[in-house]
């Protein structure tokens, strides 16, 4: 308990703040569903008397409380708290604010792909808010963890098995598939954007550069690009022909120009290239 940090929980409290924006005044307005445990609470609150704030907190906190021992009690406390507080800041919009969220978004009034799309975006950039300072707002996610595996699928896949099924009770409990389906792309631009909050905008490149000459090739990036590179011995497998491999990271901006740079020394060096979402590195000599 002592890794908790203050700087998370403000973050989180903001997390929790945007994620109730998104929902309140754009999807529950015109009945469109947030995904897991949040679209379940939306669903629950139209057909019952509780609220939605209510069904965020039943739902969330005994599956948070459940993979205690499985996510540990740091991620726990965090997760909590930014549901606490998705909770408290969409009761407060609903019960506290002026605003009428009963019948259409004060923003977008019932168009329903605007509400969609910046309605899956907003609550979208909450989740990653919370999801990169250390806490989460759905417990769905909990149980994927926990059970995934066990009935040999992905967690993303027990994700989007439940929200198919969470769709498709939506659609029959409310006797329409328009609804239901608009959700499914306020669920995607909710992901997407989860992606680059937790990822980042600028997403760097790998190359893997498989030369004979090593030392060349390394001196021009070097040289041109003005940052390390990892080199590592190869063997090819059907030549048996010892060679080097190049780890290399640059840019999107900068692909084209190191590979003119690598086939003007080796025309017959092979590169691969693939996306990386982080990329760490202190002062030392790579």
């Amino acid at each position: 308990m002592k890794k908790l940090k203050l700087k998370n929980f403000l973050l989180l409290t903001i997390a929790g703040a945007i994620n109730a924006f998104g929902v309140v005044m754009f999807l529950s307005p015109v009945s469109l569903y947030d995904s897991a445990i949040s679209g379940t609470s939306m669903l629950l609150g139209q057909v019952t008397p509780l609220s939605l704030s209510v069904f965020l907190l039943i739902l969330n906190v005994p599956l948070f409380l459940y993979g205690l021992k499985k996510q540990g009690a740091e991620f726990t406390v965090y997760a909590i708290y930014t549901v606490a507080m998705y909770s408290l800041f969409a009761w407060i919009i609903t019960d506290i604010l002026p605003v009428d969220v009963t019948t259409a978004s004060p923003f977008a009034g019932n168009e329903l792909i605007l509400c969609a799309i910046f309605g899956g975006i907003i609550s979208g950039a909450g989740s990653g808010l919370a999801i990169r300072f250390g806490g989460a707002m759905d417990g769905v996610e909990v149980l994927a963890v926990i059970f995934a595996k066990r009935i040999g699928i992905t967690v993303g896949t027990f994700v989007m098995v439940y929200n198919v099924i969470l769709y498709i009770a939506a659609g029959i409990v409310t006797n329409s598939w328009i609804l239901p389906l608009y959700s499914i792309v306020s669920y995607a631009a909710a992901l997407k954007t989860i992606d680059y909050m937790v990822e980042g905008f600028d997403r760097s490149k790998s190359a893997m550069i498989i030369t004979s000459k090593p030392n060349e090739v390394g001196k021009a990036l070097s040289d041109t690009f003005e940052s390390g590179m990892t080199l590592m011995k190869a063997k090819g497998f059907y030549s048996n022909a010892e060679t080097t491999c190049i780890y290399f990271i640059v840019n999107r901006f900068q692909v084209g120009k190191m590979k003119r740079i690598v086939h003007e020394i080796d025309p017959r060096a092979y590169i691969s290239i693939t996306e990386v979402a982080n990329v760490f590195s202190s002062n030392a000599d790579k």
